[in-house]
Parts: structure tokens; C-alpha cells; sequence
């Protein structure tokens, strides 16, 4: 069976390469999706954050309230980590605020929400059948691909062996660290496994809540040398997820249960659901694009995670590449604007694989003290003197606002945060614009689903006409002041200025992207 060549494929029907559907479903560009996966399996967490930067791209696509509806803990059940000699043992330090969850409205509409992975996909999915242009071909796996100067080819298989052969324009691997697509890419990864081995466990009991002596958390960090790791709930009904540090595996079900039980610090009932064994990878591929293939999410790039930025970091690849994907289908940008994608996206993963790396490098073993496993005064005593280096140590893992909205494209993207805990608006080419409300609704919500050029319009009717005239779509949004802005479909900005000397070359520069070496 031979179809015709199809606007978009994408291989890999993750968070991520359904975020990409998302965004060319967005603005209106056919895609199709292969994933083998028929239904999403809720065994294993994986990504339990979805970030601010995130959200605000769900609620472009008008989803956030229906993850936020599907999510079993809402951001009033906790924005706390705390860490403790066990579960069920004393408290040594905490820290409120966490991972986005308190954001305010004068940064972003949408603060970030702790998720579990697979309701990302469900809703994701969901959203995706309502969309026309976008086609889900679950069951299916692509098994080769070719090539060619106008096309590429890509054999399919389903669970029985039988066969399709797709056409695309343009194919993109989101398909993991696995990737055929890189395969056929002949790129490679470049980097490093490191850190302590790790086991993830996730379990079901019906006792632990009820013998947690502390204030709702999204984590408990348990600092116990003999049983080091991290124990956090999935839902209020009795479902947990563990991270056993520095364990290498897991013989059966008892050794997972009684990993857990070492956790807690009390004999409960303990369910196991899923057990995984893993070690943090810090990746790059050499090479984002290849000619008609691209790569996003972990196909691209691996990193650690601790501090919750793998997924997301990836929905912010799929964004970046959707929107110039489409803007290339749709004749109204070159070709050349897909080379920025590498060189927009590269720099912030290096920026957060070393954050990761960072946060990987202080964990629940090298945190423990045998004096904090104490009693009465001894224990005090431990705890005044270890609970501010704790908490100075781990904050960087739970507060990187910096990072998540203050990253830029371009060549000064490493300085445009201050650290990556610190976000400060700025309004700078590269940069996200910065977020304020307009008449009670969020400056995103009145932004045109392309290009939009904001300021007085007798100001801005230069690059209006210039607009026009090329068939570049740009939209108008009048506000007042010294600076006139040209907003990327991304929401990030890509030109500032006080007045449209060259519409032309403004326009140029905007659909080339910020490609390596340029400067602005």
C-alpha cells in the first residue's frame, strides 16, 4: 500500500511528538503520527512536572484546563519538598514553592502542574482526534527509511508483520533514545552515562498516607545512609512512585517491597506496580537535522532528571521546529528558516543537561548524616547545623525560573538569564516576551496564532504593508510605548526596536531565525 506524500510525518507518538502534532495541528498543517503503542500504559510515571513554559504552550493550544482537570493532585494539594530521616520519621529541613507551582499571574497565566507522563499523552491524544489535520496511526511502527532530494520514504509494519509504505515531505524522530530516525540520519550521540545507579519502583499502598506525619508534599526526600532515595505520591488513593538511590537492580517483588519499607521507615502494605532500573545519561546528538529528518525530544538529546526539565525541554523543541515546519509548508517562510532549529534548540539543551548534572551531583546519599538519624537533642543539634546547607544545596533543583522562561535563542542565549534560577522579563530579540495582562486577559491570548507586531499602529504600519505585500501572515496588536515589537508564533521575540527603518530586512531576519554566530 503506497499513500500519497504527506506534509508531515513524525515517528514516535510521546509527549513530544504529540506536541509537535499539536503545534502543525495548530496552525493547520496535515500530519500523521506512528506510534506501536495502541494504549497509553499508567505503570511508570516518568515525567511528573509539567513546567510553566509548558503550560503556557498547552493553553495556546487551548488544553491547559483539561490537563489540569485530568491531573489526580491539583496545585492546591502541595507546592512542598521535604526531607526526612524516613517517610514516617522526623522532618530535617523542607522548601516551599517549588518545581513552578506557585508562579504568579505578573510572570505567567500558567503555572506549572505536577502530572504524571501518561495523562500528558491521554490528554494529548484526546485533544489530537478533535483536530482535523492530524492523523494517529497507533499500532503501527516504522521499520525504514530512505531518503530522497524531494521526499522521504518510510516502511511501516503493525503488530502482525503487515506492511505500509508512507511518503512525507519532512519526517521527525521523536521516537526516543532508540531512534530510527537518527539511525538513518547517520548522526550520533555525544556524552556521557554518569552519576549512581538508580531503581524506580511504583507502588500501591492502602496504609502509607495515613502514617505520613507530615504536611503534604510532592516529594519526600529521604536521607537515611543505609536506604537514600526519594518517595512522592501519584494520586490521593494510594499510589506512590520511589526512586531507590544507588541501587543497581531489583531481584523480585520482595526486594522492591522491602526497598520501600526502607523508605518509610514502617512496615506497610505495599503493592508494587512497575519496578525500573536506570542511570542518567547526559546526551547530544551531534546533529539535529539532516536534510528532510529532524530529531526532537530524547531522540535529540538525553539529560538527568532531576529537576524535571527532559519533557519539557522537549515540547519546547517540538514548538520551536512546529511552527517552522509550518511556516515552510505554507510558502510564506525558506527553507533555510529549519537550519535555526539545531542552533536555537542546542544551546538551551547544553544549558540543561549542566543544570541537571548539577542537581544529579547532591543527592539523597550525599545529603545523609549519620548524626541526622539521631533522637531528641542529639538530632537538634543535627538538624540546626545541616538543614540550611540541605536546603542551599537543592534549591537549584527545585527553583530554575530562569531557565524554564528566561532562556533566549541567539548567540548571547547563555547570558540571558542571570542564573538559572533567577527570571527576569527582558525585553531583548531572543527572548520570551515578557508576560503582563491586557484588559483582564494574558498578552498570549491576544497574540495571532503567526507573526504579531505590537505597538501604535501608525508605527508598526510600515512592517504591516511590508507584511502584506510578501504574504508573511503578521497580526497587529495596538499598545502604547517606546519600543515596538515583532513576536515570534513561539511567543519568543524576534526583533525590538523604537522605529521600521527596513521592513524588509526586519522580516528577513525573522524568518531566518537565529542561526549560530549571528549577531542582533
Amino acid at each position: 500500500m503506497t499513500d500519497d506524500v504527506l506534509p508531515v510525518l513524525i515517528i514516535g507518538g510521546g509527549p513530544v511528538g504529540l506536541a509537535l502534532a499539536a503545534e502543525l495541528g495548530f496552525h493547520r498543517i496535515p500530519v500523521t503520527v506512528v506510534e506501536p503503542r495502541v494504549e497509553v500504559e499508567h505503570s511508570r510515571p516518568r515525567a511528573k512536572t509539567t513546567s510553566v513554559r509548558t503550560m503556557e504552550h498547552f493553553r495556546r493550544w487551548g488544553i491547559a484546563d483539561d490537563l489540569r482537570a485530568a491531573a489526580p493532585l491539583d496545585r492546591a494539594y502541595s507546592q512542598r519538598v521535604t526531607f526526612v530521616q524516613h517517610v514516617t520519621g522526623s522532618e530535617i529541613a523542607h522548601i516551599d514553592g517549588c518545581l513552578g507551582l506557585d508562579t504568579g499571574p505578573e510572570i505567567s497565566p500558567e503555572p506549572a502542574q505536577q502530572v504524571t507522563q501518561p495523562i500528558v499523552e491521554e490528554v494529548l491524544r484526546r485533544h489530537l482526534d478533535s483536530v482535523e489535520d492530524v492523523d494517529l496511526l497507533l499500532g503501527w511502527t516504522a521499520t525504514a527509511i530512505e531518503q530522497y532530494d524531494d521526499r522521504v520514504t518510510v516502511r511501516l509494519e503493525d503488530a502482525t508483520g503487515r506492511p505500509r509504505l508512507v511518503r512525507a515531505r519532512w519526517v521527525v524522530g521523536a521516537d526516543g533514545p532508540r531512534s530510527i530516525v537518527r539511525r538513518a540520519m547517520g548522526a550520533r550521540y555525544e556524552g556521557s552515562a554518569g552519576g549512581r545507579k538508580n531503581v524506580n519502583i511504583t507502588f500501591r499502598s492502602s496504609q502509607l498516607q495515613a502514617l505520613v506525619p507530615h504536611p503534604a508534599s510532592i516529594h519526600f526526600w529521604v536521607l537515611d545512609p543505609d536506604a537514600p532515595g526519594v518517595i512522592g505520591p501519584l494520586d490521593r488513593d494510594g499510589t506512590w512512585w520511589a526512586i531507590s538511590t544507588g541501587t543497581e537492580s531489583v531481584d523480585d517483588t520482595g526486594h522492591a517491597q522491602r526497598i520501600v519499607r526502607s523508605l518509610v521507615g514502617h512496615e506497610i502494605d505495599v503493592e508494587v506496580v512497575a519496578t525500573d532500573p536506570w542511570q542518567a545519561r547526559m546526551l547530544l546528538a551531534d546533529r539535529y537535522r539532516d536534510g528532510r529528518l529532524f530529531l526532537v525530544g530524547d531522540a535529540a538529546h538525553q539529560n538527568p532528571p532531576w529537576g524535571g526539565h527532559g519533557f519539557n525541554t522537549g515540547v519546547g523543541d517540538a514548538v520551536n521546529l512546529g511552527w517552522k515546519l509550518a511556516a515552510v509548508i505554507d510558502g510564506w517562510a525558506p527553507e533555510d528558516l529549519l537550519d535555526s532549529y539545531d542552533a536555537e534548540r542546542r544551546a538551551i539543551e547544553q544549558q540543561t543537561i549542566a543544570l541537571a548534572a548539577s542537581n544529579m551531583a547532591v543527592l539523597s546519599p550525599d545529603l545523609g548524616d549519620p548524626a541526622l538519624m539521631g533522637e531528641g537533642d542529639d538530632f537538634e543539634v543535627a538538624r540546626s547545623r545541616l538543614a540550611p546547607r540541605i536546603v542551599e544545596a537543592k534549591a537549584p533543583e527545585f527553583f530554575s525560573e530562569g531557565l524554564i522562561l528566561g532562556y533566549g535563542y541567539g548567540p548571547t542565549s547563555g547570558e540571558q538569564a542571570p542564573t538559572p534560577a533567577e527570571y527576569h522579563p527582558k525585553l531583548a530579540a531572543g527572548n520570551r516576551l515578557p508576560h503582563r495582562w491586557i484588559d483582564g486577559r494574558s498578552i498570549f491570548d491576544v497574540l495571532g496564532p503567526r507573526f504579531t507586531v505590537v505597538g501604535p499602529e501608525e508605527r508598526v504600519a510600515p512592517l504591516l504593508r511590508a507584511a502584506t505585500r510578501r504574504a508573511v501572515p503578521v497580526s497587529h496588536l495596538e499598545q502604547p510605548g517606546p519600543e515596538l515589537v515583532l513576536v515570534r508564533p513561539d511567543q519568543h521575540i524576534a526583533w525590538v526596536g523604537e522605529s521600521i527603518a527596513d521592513a524588509d530586512g526586519i522580516l528577513d531576519g525573522a524568518l531566518h531565525g537565529f542561526a549560530e554566530h549571528e549577531s542582533r
